[in-house]
C-alpha cells in the first residue's frame, strides 16, 4: 500500500522570516517514508542478483517484524545492518550510488509520507535548512535528501577504501543517542540555534534527538512516543489510516516475488488528528 495522497490537517509551518539558526531533522523510516528504507534498498539489489533469495526472505521477515511489531530494537537494528553489509561487501561505492538512484525511483519514491514532505517543504520555503537524520546508510540517506530537495543527511558510515565498500563501519550505527550526538555536532559547525530548530521522528527511541530542539514534532508515533508527545504538549501528526498493526503471513509460494510482495503488506491506520 502507499502512503495516503493527502493530508487535511493544516501545516504548522515555521515562521515566514528566514532564520539562519534554524533547521529541522527529520527520521526516514516510518517518519518520511512508509516502511524502512533498507529493506527496498535490498529488494533493489536481489532484483539485480547481488544476493539469493533466502537472503531477500530474511530482508523480507526483517521488514515484517517491524511493521507488526511498529518499534525499533538494538538487536533487530544490529542485524539488518550486519545483513546489509554483508551484501555491499567488496562493491564499488560508484556502482552502489547509480544503483541507489534507480532504486530511490523504482520502490521509494511511491513510499514517502505527502504529509511530511510538505511540512519539510514548509522549513525549505521559509529559509531553513532541513536535514535527514537516520541509522540507514549515510550514501543511501545523501540520495533520498537529495531527492527530496533537503539539505543534506547525516547516516551510519559504512568504511571504504580506494572507493570499494569493506563491510565495515566507521563508528557506531547512527541510532538513538548518537542522532543526538550527531545533530548538536551538526548544529555547533553550522552555528544553529538548537532552541529554533524543529525534529521529526516516529519512534521513542529518538527522544533523545527531538528533546534536543525547541520544536518536537511526532509523527506516526509508535505507542511510547505518543504518550511522551501528548504529556509533553508536542505537536503530533498521523498520516496513517489507522494505529493498529494487521499481523499478515508471508506466502510460502515460490518466487522471491511472492516474499517481498508478503512483507509490503501495508499497516490498517486509521487518520488521527493532533
Amino acid at each position: 500500500m502507499s502512503p495516503a495522497t493527502s493530508d487535511r490537517q493544516p501545516l504548522a509551518a515555521p515562521a515566514t522570516a528566514p532564520d539562519p539558526r534554524a533547521a529541522a531533522f527529520f527520521d526516514l523510516d516510518n517518519t518520511v517514508m512508509q516502511g524502512a528504507a533498507l529493506f527496498h534498498f535490498g529488494r533493489g539489489l536481489y532484483k539485480r542478483k547481488f544476493f539469493r533469495k533466502r537472503e531477500l526472505a530474511r530482508f523480507a521477515w526483517q521488514q515484517l517484524w517491524f511493521r507488526t511489531v511498529g518499534s525499533e530494537n538494538a538487536g533487530h537494528m544490529a542485524d539488518v545492518r550486519d545483513n546489509a553489509l554483508s551484501i555491499v561487501r567488496g562493491h564499488r561505492v560508484s556502482e552502489l550510488m547509480e544503483i541507489g538512484e534507480e532504486i530511490y525511483d523504482e520502490y521509494l519514491v511511491k513510499r514517502i509520507w505527502p504529509g511530511t514532505r510538505a511540512l519539510a517543504g514548509a522549513h525549505l520555503e521559509a529559509g531553513e535548512r532541513v536535514w535527514l537524520v537516520t541509522a540507514a546508510p549515510v550514501d543511501m540517506a545523501g540520495i533520498i535528501a537529495r531527492r527530496l530537495g533537503f539539505t543534506g543527511a547525516l547516516g551510519t558510515v559504512t568504511e571504504s577504501i580506494d572507493g570499494v565498500y569493506t563491510g565495515r563501519l566507521v563508528g557506531e550505527p547512527l541510532h538513538g543517542p548518537a542522532k543526538a550526538v550527531a545533530v548538536r555536532a551538526l548544529a555547533g559547525a553550522e552555528g544553529l540555534d538548537l532552541t529554533r530548530c524543529a525534529a521529526y521522528s516516529d519512534s521513542a527511541n529518538d527522544l533523545p534527538m527531538l528533546s534536543l530542539v525547541g520544536r518536537p514534532h511526532a509523527i506516526n508515533p509508535d505507542g511510547r512516543l505518543r504518550a511522551h508527545a501528548r504529556e509533553h504538549g508536542w505537536l503530533l501528526r498521523d498520516y496513517r489510516t489507522g494505529r493498529k498493526a494487521v499481523r499478515v503471513g508471508v506466502p510460502a509460494v515460490a518466487g522471491a516475488g511472492a516474499v517481498a510482495g508478503g512483507a509490503l503488506v501495508a499497516l490498517a491506520n486509521r487518520r488521527r488528528r493532533a
